[in-house]
């Protein structure tokens, strides 16, 4: 496992592609690689999902397979740490972490593993009411209003969006990036995923990152915080910040505030 910088070749915008194309591709390809299973036949057909997942509440968390609380995990000694956070370390995976440069506090957490890649956040959240119903629908209308497409659909971790955004071209064209977006409600805290590149089409790169986030363990601590405020996520030792002047900025996610970018984290020695 290294930290490394997002390169610009990431996430390029594809000037064609609909969500239905994107669903067909994605049906041709599991067919593929499993000629025993007739591919779907319904013009609506959901991305692929990893054996065993079946349709469960948006707010239902699964407390044997996670994400977990970690109030309910003591094995925290293999995981990294990176405060509200606990990464499982996996073979191939790189992990990038993005600070607010005024503050330089850790904002997020960006994941990649072969062709995929995964960001995470993880926010108070009150104690009774969840907040992904809320946030998806403040997600799907911020992209919208972009010109772009949402469709919900249902996942391994509940219902999540599949997102079309509009997104400028290297070349300066106009195209789109595609998005799937998961959040999960858990014990006074929220966390929500947002992943892209080849986990959208490949059956295997897809069950990868489901499998890492639903490896993730989240430590809420007993500080009282106003709901949707970002958990503190801190740099693990070993790392320093180092200024990425040369990086593209990532497109804004509907929905949210993105603070302004600054340093991101690499891993030393």
């Amino acid at each position: 496992m290294i930290f490394k910088r997002k390169k610009k070749a990431d996430a390029p915008a594809q000037p064609e592609q609909t969500i239905a194309g994107l669903k067909a591709e994605a049906t041709s390809t599991q067919a593929a690689a499993a000629a025993a299973t007739p591919p779907a036949t319904d013009a609506e057909a959901a991305l692929p999902a990893p054996a065993g997942a079946s349709e469960k509440p948006a707010s239902a968390m699964d407390r044997n397979e996670g994400p977990f609380d970690g109030d309910d995990f003591e094995d925290h000694d293999s995981y990294l740490d990176l405060g509200a956070l606990l990464i499982k370390p996996v073979p191939g995976l790189q992990l990038r972490l993005e600070v607010e440069e005024s503050t330089q506090r850790v904002i997020a957490v960006a994941l990649e593993i072969g062709g995929s890649r995964m960001q995470l956040q993880v926010f108070a959240a009150p104690k009774t009411d969840d907040l992904w119903p809320g946030i998806s629908s403040q997600i799907a209308t911020g992209i919208a209003d972009q010109g772009g497409e949402t469709e919900t659909k249902s996942g391994r971790f509940g219902k999540e969006l599949l997102a079309r955004v509009p997104q400028q071209a290297p070349d300066g064209r106009a195209g789109h990036v595609v998005l799937r977006f998961l959040g999960i409600d858990g014990p006074r805290w929220f966390l929500r995923a947002v992943i892209g590149g080849a986990a959208l089409t490949d059956p295997a790169e897809s069950k990868t990152m489901e499998d890492a986030l639903a490896q993730v363990v989240v430590v809420r601590g007993d500080t009282p915080m106003p709901p949707t405020e970002l958990l503190p996520l801190t740099v693990p030792a070993g790392a320093l910040a180092r200024a990425d002047s040369d990086h593209v900025a990532d497109e804004q996610t509907p929905g949210t505030e993105r603070p302004e970018r600054g340093p991101e984290i690499t891993q030393i020695g």
